[in-house]
């Protein structure tokens, strides 16, 4: 009976995501210094990077991670495509403040560009193949965003009350 039950298991049971299983072209990113390496090497290779944001508890995430894998596959050539789990590297996902899963994120030179939110298969694939077949937007996106500054007025003297005659 314990051997029907494993077998049930291990045939009906989803794996974890790092551990088995075809990847495609995705890194499983595992800590904070491998995050920043895989942005880095984003920006010197001048590419857009989709990050999938998951749980291994989280069913719309097991539903979401193949689709996720495949379009890794077809896009590979324009895209670098990452998983990170935010349990086992909860300082990135704090830091990219992620509050649902499966989140989505898509970073340009650092800079979070867009995102979905959620298990939308359609929106996930139309913003991928927006981002894989629309690089222009590689060269729009700036290094820094500027910070908005205002213009100073020029310095005059504080405005005086009316001379007043008695």
């Amino acid at each position: 009976m314990m051997r029907d039950f494993a077998k049930w298991l291990d045939e009906n049971v989803d794996k974890d995501p790092r551990m088995a299983g075809d990847h495609g072209s995705t890194t499983i990113i595992l800590n904070k210094s491998q995050w920043e390496a895989k942005l880095e090497e984003a920006k010197a290779r001048r590419k857009i990077v989709v990050v999938d944001f998951f749980a291994s508890w989280c069913g719309p995430c097991r539903i979401m991670g193949p689709i996720f894998i495949e379009l890794s596959k077809k896009y590979e050539s324009n895209l670098i495509f990452c998983k990170v789990d935010v349990d086992e590297v909860a300082d990135v996902t704090t830091e990219w403040e992620i509050r649902a899963m499966p989140t989505f994120l898509f970073i340009n030179n650092g800079k979070q560009i867009d995102k979905v939110v959620g298990a939308n298969k359609d929106e996930l694939e139309k913003k991928i193949h927006h981002y894989a077949t629309n690089q222009s937007i590689l060269k729009k996106t700036p290094e820094k965003t500027p910070e908005k500054t205002r213009e100073k007025p020029p310095d005059k003297p504080p405005d005086k009350p009316p001379d007043v005659k008695t």
